[in-house]
């Protein structure tokens, strides 16, 4: 099989170019692929990669080194399967989940995949879905109910990042929220806090178009971090604070907004990366705060197919721009170098014949 693919050769080198795919082998689906959203992750490592991207040794499960094919968030139609792969007939739409588990390493072993010790994403350190075609490990591969909007189901896997911080969090239903960095993962994170009965949500974020689309989203009051943001959520909990906040930033100055929202015995949820960070230790310690730490996801596709599906939550709400793959290298350089403005942007890939291009 012959398809284009948008390949990452280096910083700012981006080529369209054919790929050809093997057949599947044993226990491997190709995957027609309809849309792949761009990730703050593929921006980095086009503009001053490699971080993720394997270019002297391969990666221990995906076997490839760059140049590689970007795109981690992806869905699109099964074109054919390989021996050993039950449930997924060609034509089938699904959503992949992109990440590698090798099953034999101590996290694997107790289910927990996304700390797999050979841990990495198709579209980072093995080949992913910004192409026609991507062939994947069947373990990937979600299936989708008939006639899913498969430009939403690109979107599934920034909302397994969201539903996987919140599950790792002491969230429970009836309590306040704070959430600093209204990008995708902070967006959803809105709005799964709103369906999973959040007494309040409170978003933080610069950004207007961000702020708003939060507040139709789930968040009950959103402000700008140039705001007296402790104030505001002392103001709008009748004094009591945030019981979680969540940090989906990645920054100092967004922890130490999220760490001033909290009530005594609260939590910070860190979801943003970010190399170091500088804690008031001594505060913490006298309030009893909780530090919580999530990476990636497991298990949480099924569960959001049924929160889609059953109208409780619009990811496709999130998609502002679309975009041809032929289009695809000069886009992401153009984003890559500036400040995206928009919330999700995906590239139409063979699949996604069923739309023209849009900008929302």
């Amino acid at each position: 099989m012959i398809g284009r693919a948008v390949r990452w050769y280096g910083a700012k080198d981006l080529r369209l170019e054919p790929v050809s795919l093997p057949p599947p082998g044993a226990g491997e689906v190709l995957v027609r692929v309809a849309y792949c959203g761009v990730c703050g992750s593929d921006l980095h490592e086009i503009a001053d990669g490699p971080h993720a991207i394997p270019v002297d040794r391969p990666h221990p499960l995906s076997g490839t080194v760059a140049p590689l094919t970007l795109g981690h968030e992806f869905s699109g139609e099964v074109a054919a399967t390989g021996p050993g792969v039950a449930g997924l007939p060609a034509g089938a739409p699904v959503a992949v989940e992109p990440n590698y588990r090798c099953g034999r390493c101590t996290a694997c072993r107790e289910g927990r995949t996304e700390v797999c010790a050979g841990f990495g994403f198709a579209g980072l350190m093995g080949d992913g879905g910004m192409a026609e075609y991507a062939l994947v490990p069947s373990y990937m591969v979600h299936r989708l109910p008939d006639g899913f909007d498969l430009a939403a189901a690109a979107v599934l896997e920034p909302a397994a990042v969201a539903l996987h911080g919140i599950r790792r969090s002491t969230f429970a239903a009836g309590q306040t929220a704070v959430v600093v960095g209204l990008g995708p993962v902070g967006l959803l994170v809105c709005a799964l806090l709103r369906d999973a009965g959040a007494a309040r949500v409170i978003g933080v974020d610069p950004a207007p178009v961000r702020r708003q689309l939060a507040c139709r989203l789930g968040a009950d009051a959103v402000l700008g971090p140039d705001a007296d943001v402790p104030s505001a959520v002392e103001q709008l909990t009748g004094g009591d604070r945030a019981h979680v906040a969540f940090e989906v930033a990645g920054s100092q100055d967004a922890v130490d907004i999220a760490l001033s929202c909290l009530r005594t015995g609260g939590e910070l949820l860190l979801l943003g990366l970010v190399e170091k960070l500088m804690l008031p230790a001594f505060d913490m310690v006298n309030a009893e705060l909780r530090l919580t730490t999530s990476v990636g996801y497991r298990d949480c596709h099924p569960e959001l197919v049924g929160l889609v599906t059953g109208g409780r939550l619009d990811l496709s709400a999130l998609v502002s721009e679309v975009v041809p793959l032929a289009d695809a290298p000069a886009v992401l350089l153009d984003m890559a170098a500036g400040t995206p403005t928009g919330i999700k942007t995906l590239i139409r890939c063979a699949g996604g014949v069923d739309g023209g291009d849009t900008t929302t």
